[in-house]
């Protein structure tokens, strides 16, 4: 497949700096960090692209894949609520709008929306102190006996952390217990950037960039897969980016437990953060939405799966991304809390037909996966109309 595609040619690279990368890759050496640094100053954004959907169709030919999944947030109730400057979603245990759901919630939330075709449930929240691991082993083994065919991915290593602080067991410990009870992967939240100065700036006391890369080491040594993220677009520095996907790249050769990288734009709206920065009401631009997927499909040689994060960069930016070096959408969601606590417009779900429409309108050829990548169908019935076939 990747021999009838055509190659972009360096010489038609604008900028000289990026041309240098594309000679690089033309080669097939491996991008070092200044490279990536230089993608990410680089104005010339064409052809970075190019370089991007060339690397991505080498893996993908002309697929983009999507899974129907739905979001459940058990809990907003969060112990760091006074110290995550840029997070939204968080509350204080008699603040008001917190939350934190009995079993019955839990399994009323996850029947609100079932029509049988849900095969992934994605579970996070706030760092609750009555949050533990009895209570997420509850929520895994209730909805495992309700839906036996749906997969758990659920809490991030920063919750994985919290718990094994208030049950005072060792993170290997909880992963077990928890996988016991029905997790199946971990989710990538959390990681926000890794560098410690940005990290005091905007989450004090969360979870230290090199912890969050240990809490997946142990995920992946035990053989649960997971996947990863970079929330950009605040106060961090594009160095302060590139030394994150290293951080990143470097665990994917150690372990090869990461399944997708998935860039996540930073909202400003109804948070501290933004607030201090005078940005409510001004989001990541498109120019950089773009450039971060590109620069993540083309510097994590390692990964197979670049995913665009519709709720966060608008449906029509991340159609756009389908030619950016993203092969992965995220899919139907159901009911999304935390990013529209932060400002997100979007749509808090998304349709079956949407989805194909988005996909197909493109010029790319949809494809249902499950929460491991495997394709599970490629056809659809009935298909939406109107809307041609990809070749």
């Amino acid at each position: 497949m990747a021999a009838a595609i055509a190659y972009p040619d360096p010489a038609g690279v604008a900028d000289p700096t990026l041309r240098r990368v594309a000679e690089k890759y033309a080669a097939g050496e491996r991008l070092t960090g200044e490279d990536a640094l230089t993608m990410f100053r680089s104005p010339d954004l064409l052809s970075l692209g190019r370089l991007a959907d060339h690397a991505n169709r080498a893996r993908h030919g002309n697929v983009v894949t999507f899974a129907a999944n739905q979001h459940i947030n058990p809990t907003n109730v969060c112990i760091l609520r006074k110290t995550c400057a840029f997070c939204s979603f968080a509350r204080l245990p008699k603040e008001d709008g917190a939350y934190h759901y009995t079993l019955d919630e839990v399994w009323a939330e996850a029947a609100a929306a079932d029509n049988g075709l849900t095969r992934e449930f994605h579970i996070v929240g706030g760092l609750d102190m009555k949050a533990g691991l009895q209570y997420y082993s509850d929520i895994f083994r209730g909805l495992k006996q309700r839906y036996p065919h749906v997969h758990i991915k659920a809490l991030t290593a920063v919750e994985i952390a919290h718990i094994s602080r208030i049950e005072k067991m060792p993170v290997r410990d909880v992963l077990i217990a928890l996988r016991e009870a029905g997790l199946d992967t971990l989710p990538g939240g959390g990681a926000e950037v890794f560098g410690n100065a940005v990290r005091m700036t905007i989450a004090e006391k969360k979870l230290a960039g090199s912890d969050w890369i240990d809490v997946h080491r142990v995920a992946h040594q035990l053989g649960i897969r997971t996947n990863c993220t970079m929330l950009y677009g605040h106060v961090e520095s594009l160095q302060d980016r590139v030394d994150h996907l290293t951080m990143l790249r470097d665990l994917q050769d150690e372990t090869g437990g990461f399944l997708a990288y998935i860039p996540l734009a930073y909202h400003p709206d109804h948070n501290e953060l933004g607030r201090e920065l005078g940005r409510e009401g001004t989001a990541t631009t498109g120019f950089d939405d773009l450039r971060n997927l590109a620069v993540g499909r083309l510097f994590l040689d390692n990964f197979e799966h670049i995913k665009t994060h519709w709720i966060m960069v608008t449906t029509q930016l991340s159609q756009t991304a389908l030619s950016f070096g993203v092969n992965d959408l995220e899919g139907t969601v159901v009911r999304e809390k935390i990013y529209h606590e932060a400002g997100a417009e979007t749509a808090q779900s998304m349709s079956l037909d949407e989805i194909l429409r988005l996909i197909r309108s493109a010029g790319k050829t949809p494809a249902e996966r499950d929460s491991f990548y495997n394709i599970l169908r490629t056809t659809f019935d009935p298909e939406p109309a109107g809307v041609p076939v990809a070749a």
